[in-house]
């Protein structure tokens, strides 16, 4: 694994992650615009039945379900109050190599916790629908 690869670096600057927003939903006139959503951190991740999907490159929180009134500074600060991107003091070119090198230590982390949790939850869900695949079978409801 690469320390600081090129995408990791892309994302840190704000036009990066502003040119992910095409086809966002909300522009002229709501709080969420795409200008706001990059400034706060996210990158539009869009799937099939949600054109809203928005995720902090950072700390990987996903949020969706956005209401043209949604502040999205306050929203990320809500939803991820340890997200250390959000709780930058000074801008990003302004950071030092050893600033920037100490905070994607701090995200490497987080992508490893998210790497490590998702066969948990995959694991967690097959095992609800087999139980309740059992209790039919013990129910007689088959």
């Amino acid at each position: 694994m690469e320390l600081l690869n090129e995408d990791d670096i892309k994302m840190y600057v704000y036009e990066n992650r502003l040119k992910t927003f095409e086809g966002w939903p909300f522009d002229e006139g709501c709080s969420c615009t795409p200008e706001n959503m990059a400034k706060a951190g996210f990158i539009h991740t869009p799937s099939g039945n949600s054109p809203d999907v928005a995720m902090c490159f950072f700390c990987l929180k996903e949020l969706e379900g956005w209401e043209p009134e949604d502040d999205p500074q306050k929203e990320h600060a809500s939803h991820s109050p340890s997200c250390q991107f959000i709780a930058l003091k000074k801008k990003v070119e302004d950071l030092t190599v050893e600033e920037l090198l100490k905070l994607q230590k701090e995200r490497q982390k987080l992508i490893i916790i998210k790497l490590c949790n998702e066969p948990v939850t995959k694991f967690e869900e097959a095992a609800k629908l087999r139980k309740a695949d059992i209790i039919k079978t013990v129910m007689g409801e088959d």
